[in-house]
């Protein structure tokens, strides 16, 4: 079992910065080996990819991120992080970590004002 928490939203004005950050617990050997994602999911729409990191690769970012964000991951820290630059109203939604298959964390709330 693999155990997520996810921290870092908040209120943030259009053209800022916020950093997320996905600490895994449990088995963490497990998890250093599995593919861990970011999503996220706006009031009334379908819970969506935004970047996902692999061991030893990094995979393409959705183009509506492409350029802002940077994920990255720490395994010493059991972390993954999601650089989120330039932000716009429309990145408002919760985010959240997912790792393998189907561990997911309780998702952090971003809200970006104009």
């Amino acid at each position: 079992q693999v155990q997520l928490v996810e921290s870092g939203g908040g209120l943030v004005q259009a053209g800022g910065s916020l950093r997320l950050s996905c600490v895994a617990s449990g088995s963490i050997i497990t998890w250093r080996l599995m593919n861990v994602s970011w999503y996220r999911q706006a009031p009334g729409s379908q819970r969506e990819l935004v970047a996902d990191i692999r061991s030893g690769t990094r995979t393409p970012y959705a183009d509506y991120v492409k350029g802002r964000f940077t994920i990255s991951r720490d395994n010493a820290k059991n972390a993954v992080y999601l650089q989120m630059n330039r932000l716009k109203p429309e990145d408002t939604a919760v985010y959240y970590c997912k790792a393998g298959d189907g561990f997911w964390g309780q998702g952090t709330q971003v809200t970006v004002s104009s």
